[in-house]
């Protein structure tokens, strides 16, 4: 019968996290509890605890383990260096209850360091390799304190439903793992969602936690309009742009767009001159209203075009590292300037020029950021 380490009767878990590495080192396979379902858990460095995990689950050649890192980081070593596609859903679904499953065939690959035998059972069809980042503590320590990354897999038996608690592990498989951790019901209750990215092209191999029309939504690009007070510039940039991505792929929802100020308010709505410039072009922007650039924008956006200098400057003072998201929407690094107090003929030429710094970023980017072939083909 397996050792039971219940997490939940300890106010220090950190003994029970020291024995689960200290048995993973040695080869053996742990039960673990994860944001999804319970897992087993082999040290990727052990042959030897590989094969025996694959003993267990009774799982043949065919069907890849995946691999549990601590962190997206983690797995850029591993991946070394990805579509937006699959960037995108690794910043919007990591640390979660998503099994990425991208290709793997740098030379400079992490996944080349493993044993051969090792390789072996993670790389599936197309090269690819499935990666977890899992959103549970006990995972998280045990990368802390573990030099190699996981091999996961589900702990229930071929053909068996999942495991959601460590009662069902042990019915299971209580002859199989000498240590099993026990921290009461998984969060989700069910298994992770498995989408398998190559290029631009998402296939969802197995629906899990994330449905279907999440996950369609998770693929799809995020560009930010940014100027001070998000009144006139921003909003007519966003409006625009969401009209252009719309005409050129043939849908209102290529691409979400938003836009927010460095220096905003809660609340305003556009000036009268940017709502009467943006209906001549058969354009609402009635309904807007004005936020400031916060985290839950610059967290989402996978570009960031900025009216000014000014304004890229400042955002990158407040995020330092975001160089390769944030532009200033002039290609030419110039501003584009603020015409709040003129006549509508001056914003009619601010749009102009707008409308054309947008249509020139626009076909830049390529279907490799605004993919008209990136859905769910299964």
């Amino acid at each position: 019968m397996s050792k039971i380490l219940d997490l939940r009767a300890t106010d220090d878990p950190r003994d029970i996290v020291h024995r689960s590495v200290q048995a993973l080192v040695e080869g053996g396979v742990v039960g673990v509890p994860t944001d999804t379902v319970y897992g087993l858990a082999a040290s990727a460095l052990s042959e030897m605890a590989v094969a025996r995990l694959c003993e267990i689950k009774g799982r043949n050649q065919s069907v890849p383990l995946a691999i549990s890192v601590p962190s997206r980081e983690a797995a850029e070593d591993f991946y070394c260096g990805i579509a937006p596609l699959a960037r995108r859903l690794a910043a919007r679904c990591w640390p979660g209850p998503l099994t990425l499953v991208i290709p793997c065939d740098s030379k400079h690959s992490a996944a080349n360091q493993l044993p051969r035998s090792v390789q072996e059972r993670i790389r599936g069809e197309f090269g690819c390799v499935g990666f977890r980042v899992v959103d549970h503590r006990v995972i998280s320590h045990i990368h802390r304190f573990l030099s190699a990354p996981l091999l996961l897999t589900s702990a229930n038996l071929s053909g068996q439903p999942v495991a959601t608690t460590a009662e069902q592990v042990e019915k299971q498989l209580g002859d199989s793992i000498p240590l099993l951790l026990d921290d009461g019901p998984t969060r989700y209750g069910d298994a992770s969602t498995v989408a398998r990215v190559r290029g631009n092209q998402m296939e969802i191999l197995r629906e899990g936690v994330i449905e279907r029309a999440a996950m369609n939504q998770f693929i799809k690009p995020v560009i930010a309009l940014v100027c001070t007070g998000n009144t006139c510039r921003s909003p007519m940039a966003e409006t625009l742009l969401r009209d252009l991505a719309s005409k050129k792929y043939g849908c209102e929802d290529a691409v979400r767009v938003v836009s927010a100020g460095v220096a905003a308010g809660p609340g305003s709505g556009a000036t009268p001159q940017a709502i009467e410039v943006m209906g001549n072009r058969g354009l609402d922007l009635t309904g807007h209203c004005s936020q400031p650039l916060d985290d839950s924008v610059i967290g989402v956006a996978d570009l960031v075009l900025t009216m000014t200098r000014g304004h890229r400057a400042a955002i990158l003072a407040a995020w330092p590292g975001l160089h390769d998201r944030v532009f200033t929407l002039r290609r030419d690094g110039g501003d584009i300037a603020d015409p709040v107090g003129m006549p509508v003929d001056v914003y009619e030429a601010c749009a102009d020029q707008i409308e054309g710094e947008l249509r020139a970023w626009i076909d830049s980017l390529g279907d490799d950021f605004f993919p008209d072939a990136a859905t769910d083909q299964a």
